[in-house]
């Protein structure tokens, strides 16, 4: 990508110099790999899909719209060297991102309100529950935040085989599709549908992840009509959808793949939907609910 870094985005909260204190887990809400979904390391990939597909990772999802505010003590901002260009590319993604839901969600009748992005390590309390580095970055529609440990950056690197900066703006604007869903009612009616239906509960939540899968293409398309895409850049993201698709996944950590325990969809529909945003750059596009 060509970016030029800049400053710190003012909706950008710095947590890593926080302790991860203690507590039960409890996640709501979406992420790229769920909200509380699928684990993403080790042993932990088993653990959290044994357990995660018994439960509704959007329990805690309102009816969309407002946004609650988490208390939270304040922690000074860390600068290590090492994660400052990843700090100040999430920032840029952050800041461009929004910007372009500012123009947009009007036409699709709400106001943007901005999302925060908090950066933490290992773990952190959020308005979802205790919120853990192992399920990758996610959204708590509770506070209108995303989370992410930067450390998964590195993981989706070296462990899933999706390097680039681009993958990594994906993922952000991934999650920031889930903040718009939130906004406009549609993470809070998946959420009512998915109660008085639990046998549709599982398709319901993958329309809603590939949905954020093509708002995080229709960013894409902005970036490139600004010019600050480089060759091969839409190809980083296609392969970070890939490496997060539920199939690859359950091979992965179980050597057997089941259509009807995915969540988030399988890694060509992710790739579809990431596309199908890409190219034409409009979010009323992004029905993966009419599909």
């Amino acid at each position: 990508m060509r970016w030029t870094p800049g400053r710190r985005s003012s909706n950008l909260e710095d947590r890593r110099g926080a302790s991860s204190g203690g507590g039960g887990f409890g996640m709501g809400g979406g992420g790229f790999r769920g909200g509380g979904r699928l684990g993403l390391g080790g042993l932990v990939v088993l653990l959290i899909l044994s357990a995660v597909f018994k439960t509704d990772f959007l329990s805690l999802a309102g009816g969309g719209g407002a946004v609650q505010e988490a208390p939270s003590a304040e922690v000074a901002p860390v600068t290590d060297p090492r994660e400052e260009p990843t700090v100040l590319l999430v920032s840029a993604v952050l800041d461009s991102t929004q910007n372009m839901w500012r123009r947009m969600l009007p036409q699709m009748g709400a106001q943007y309100q901005d999302a925060r992005l908090v950066l933490f390590r290992d773990a952190t309390e959020t308005a979802c529950g205790y919120g853990q580095a192992a399920t990758g970055p996610f959204y708590c529609p509770g506070d209108g935040k995303v989370y992410i440990d930067l450390g998964f950056f590195q993981e989706l690197r070296d462990r899933f085989r999706a390097p680039g900066d681009f993958a990594q703006a994906y993922v952000l604007a991934h999650e920031i599709g889930h903040h718009v869903q939130n906004l406009l009612g549609t993470s809070g009616q998946v959420h009512r549908a998915q109660q008085q239906n639990q046998g549709n509960a599982n398709a319901l939540s993958v329309a809603l992840e590939l949905q954020a899968d093509c708002f995080a293409g229709v960013w894409g398309h902005t970036a490139a009509q600004q010019g600050i895409l480089d060759a091969g850049d839409v190809e980083e993201g296609l392969g970070a959808a890939a490496a997060v698709g539920d199939d690859r996944l359950q091979k992965m950590s179980t050597g057997r793949v089941s259509p009807e325990s995915w969540t988030h969809g399988s890694s060509t529909q992710r790739m579809q939907w990431f596309r199908r945003g890409f190219e034409g750059g409009d979010p009323r596009q992004c029905d993966t609910f009419g599909r």
